[in-house]
């Protein structure tokens, strides 16, 4: 399986992801110069985290012009896969891969935490690395990180199984004290509806590596893979 990682002016977690799959997963990576039109070789994109364009306008609001941002949207309607982490997951809701809206952080802060995740929904090709319910640590990093949506939009996220990961105490529980960025429904990530296309702002590729301590990120990888291409 091969992961084109798109690099932009800004972005700083380009580099995390490659470790993960080409140094510690051994997988073709390339990484993708925002400026590039052809992607037809990749079978997975990857939108890193970072601060794009510096994150002026709003986060992703310059980033989603990007030559590269049409490529991705072409690649997303084919069903192939696409992942948006942190700045990538308010990139993919600027470019409507994905619904709702990424706001500033309920209390304004910017917050660097690693905090409890519960996996909502394991039957998808990015969560089949873990249990149903299975609670694991996570870093985020961000300062608008808020999942905001319209009542309707969120309805639909609920019952069409949507969302993959919710902000949770240590022991699971899915409280407005486990949300520290106050996310609509503690929500952590979400896909589209055809599960393809996923966005998540906490980051798993800095929980993948053993040397740092935790290894809870590297699962959705390893996952992937296995349901993907059976490695």
């Amino acid at each position: 399986m091969k992961f084109g990682i798109i690099v932009f002016p800004g972005s700083n977690c380009d580099r995390d992801v490659a470790w993960v799959t080409q140094g510690l997963l051994g997988q073709p990576t390339r990484m993708v110069w925002h400026q590039e039109e052809d992607i037809s070789d990749v079978d997975v994109v990857v939108v890193p985290g970072g601060f794009s364009y510096g994150d002026y306008l709003r986060c992703g609001a310059i980033a989603r012009f990007s030559p590269v941002m049409g490529a991705t949207i072409a690649h997303a309607q084919q069903g192939k896969l696409v992942l948006g982490i942190c700045n990538g997951f308010q990139i993919l809701t600027e470019m409507r891969l994905l619904p709702g809206a990424l706001v500033r952080n309920q209390n304004l802060n910017f917050i660097c935490e690693q905090i409890p995740v519960k996996v909502e929904n394991s039957d998808t090709a990015w969560t089949s690395g873990y249990a149903a319910k299975e609670v694991i640590r996570l870093p985020i990093a961000h300062g608008e990180g808020r999942y905001y949506a319209d009542p309707e939009t969120l309805a639909q996220l609920e019952d069409n199984h949507q969302i993959l990961f919710r902000y949770c105490t240590e022991n699971g529980e899915v409280s407005p004290g486990a949300n520290l960025n106050g996310s609509f429904n503690n929500i952590a990530g979400i896909c589209n509806r055809q599960g393809n296309v996923l966005g998540m702002m906490p980051h798993p590729e800095r929980a993948s590596d053993p040397m740092l301590g935790n290894t809870d990120g590297i699962k959705l990888f390893k996952g992937l893979l296995m349901a993907v291409v059976g490695i």
